[in-house]
């Protein structure tokens, strides 16, 4: 590996709010947040939309989506049509 052209990595805290979950791992990513972690040493801390712990794909639920409402909306916006 050569010195000087690789990103410096370090223990980073991945926050998923929607899952109110967290996990240290190492990365690149950088924060201007920190958190005391489990161990009481302090880290970045970057917060997700998406994570493993809520994602439908690997939590095996689907977010249900709210088609009735947009479908009105739709109507509001554009009118019904002539049957």
């Amino acid at each position: 590996m050569r010195n000087g052209i690789h990103p410096e990595t370090r223990l980073v805290v991945f926050r998923d709010k929607a899952a109110d979950s967290a996990f240290l791992t190492r990365s690149t990513a950088s924060s201007d947040k920190s958190v005391v972690w489990e161990d009481g040493r302090t880290y970045p801390v970057v917060d997700v939309e998406v994570s493993s712990a809520s994602h439908p794909f690997y939590t095996g639920k689907a977010r249900e989506l709210d088609t009735a409402g947009r479908v009105e909306r739709f109507r509001r916006r554009y009118g019904r049509t002539a049957d």
